[in-house]
């Protein structure tokens, strides 16, 4: 039975093109369990194709015709294979992490064919350290990152002897959880907020106050919930379809020594690594602008008591503009004005209710959205300069199937006028970065890895660590 697409799917679709494959990913890297054999990896594999039953979001794809009235619409893949979904692969010698990375940006660099479910699972063996490695990708249709981030959670486990647990792609059992972040799917979002978020209900005519005050502030490149501003850089050109991935992670100790010695938060020292690192990089190829790079920062309507992203599938909306201070050359300087500036954006968003977070999110997205469509680069000012999110994932020690889950880390999506995405998430006490970029468009992109560890340094040091 076909199910409507909600509008900011249909947009994630409708924007995609093949230098811009709009699919987010994960790599897990895990820890066989004691006395496991020489084939334990292909019983892994095995494992994950028996799957009982498949989960309604992994088996439909989009579709349209006459008969939708040319409406995009969810559609049940009434010939599902699941060995097209679930490959087995292997790496080059040496097996290094350089050939793992360098895989999983050939595999990000490819797109996702509508006739079949959007996604995809590699398991990857041939790690000369005996880990296996998990590569994964899906949709930003179908899920976003938290959703993709809930997903995983809910197929792990605290328990290394468990051994009855599916895959992702698997139905979960299904037990009533309370999480810090809240639950809900995106059916549970009424269609009148998703009208509201295109201007049609009368909450959102409430707007105009929020509004203009978010606009005015917006004209005087001040931070807030949207960005009328944001100097051009290297990464705001188009982009090829080809992809490269880097990631590292650090102890969540340091950086929250870092907040605790300065009075900032976690997420406002990740934001200033990634200043300090850009600022670096951008200095050694001459590229630094004059003016701050803006960042677009995405938030989850569960701060407005509201929740669109589950494992169910959807996507969270809501976005603060930061201004990320490269202009400035003292780590503690920078840290102070994006903390400010963080602050600055979630108040703002703190006097809307969720549907005008809606609705204020697609006029923020709508330059980032519609320049590429309209290919309108080099014409229309780029309202924001790079992506940085930060997803919260387990805190613990998780297992699959007595696989110690050791590290996850994020892909995402670059786009035209917007070549680099650079998305954080935690885990058993580690923040682990990933950066994704284009290939042609952000050259060295491995170098970031260095500057933003040299960053941390420099942190400490300003915060007298």
């Amino acid at each position: 039975m076909a199910t409507p697409i909600d509008p900011t799917s249909a947009g994630f679709l409708l924007a995609e093109n093949r230098n811009m494959p709009m699919h987010v990913g994960g790599l897990q890297l895990f820890k066989k369990p004691e006395g496991a054999g020489r084939n334990y990896v292909r019983e892994m594999y095995e494992a994950m194709l028996d799957v009982d039953e498949v989960a309604p979001l992994f088996l439909k794809h989009p579709y349209r015709s006459v008969r939708t009235g040319a409406q995009l619409v969810w559609k049940p893949d009434e010939q599902f294979d699941i060995e097209h979904h679930v490959r087995h692969s292997a790496l080059p010698k040496p097996g290094r992490i350089r050939e793992l990375l360098e895989l999983c940006s050939r595999l990000h660099s490819t797109r996702l064919a509508w006739e079949r479910p959007l996604w995809e699972a590699h398991l990857i063996e041939g790690l000369r350290d005996g880990r296996v490695a998990m590569y994964t990708k899906t949709h930003h249709a179908l899920v976003d990152g938290v959703s993709a981030m809930r997903l995983l959670a809910s197929t792990l486990s605290t328990d290394p002897d468990r051994r009855d647990m599916p895959p992702p792609w698997g139905v979960q059992p299904r037990r009533r959880t309370t999480t810090e972040e809240g639950g809900g799917g995106l059916s549970e979002v009424p269609m009148a907020a998703l009208r509201g978020a295109l201007g049609i209900t009368a909450e959102a005519a409430g707007m105009p106050s929020a509004l203009v005050k978010t606009i005015r502030k917006g004209l005087k490149n001040e931070t807030s919930a949207l960005s009328l501003y944001a100097p051009r850089t290297i990464f705001n050109q188009d982009i090829t379809g080809s992809r490269r991935f880097a990631a590292q992670d650090w102890p969540v100790e340091r950086l929250r020594a870092i907040g605790k010695a300065t009075g900032t938060t976690i997420n406002d020292v990740v934001m200033a690594m990634c200043s300090g690192a850009m600022r670096t990089y951008l200095l050694e190829l001459d590229a630094l602008p004059d003016r701050p790079l803006v960042a677009m920062v995405p938030v989850g309507l569960n701060a407005k008591q509201s929740q669109i992203a589950s494992a169910d599938g959807g996507n969270a909306v809501g976005a603060v503009m930061v201004q990320m201070a490269t202009d400035l050359d003292d780590p503690a300087r920078r840290l102070g004005a994006i903390h400010r500036s963080m602050k600055d954006g979630k108040e703002a968003l703190s006097s809307m209710t969720p549907v005008q977070i809606l609705a204020m999110s697609a006029i923020g997205q709508a330059p980032a959205i519609l320049t590429p469509m309209l290919k309108m680069q080099g014409i229309v000012r780029p309202p924001y300069n790079l992506i940085i999110s930060n997803v919260p994932g387990p805190r613990t020690t998780h297992y699959w199937n007595g696989a110690q889950l050791l590290g996850t880390y994020p892909l995402s999506i670059p786009i035209n006028g917007m070549a680099l995405n650079i998305t954080c998430t935690s885990y058993d006490g580690h923040m682990a970065f990933g950066l994704t970029g284009c290939r042609r468009t952000v050259p060295h992109l491995q170098r970031l890895l260095t500057h933003l560890d040299d960053e941390v340094v420099a942190l400490e040091k300003a915060a007298g660590l």
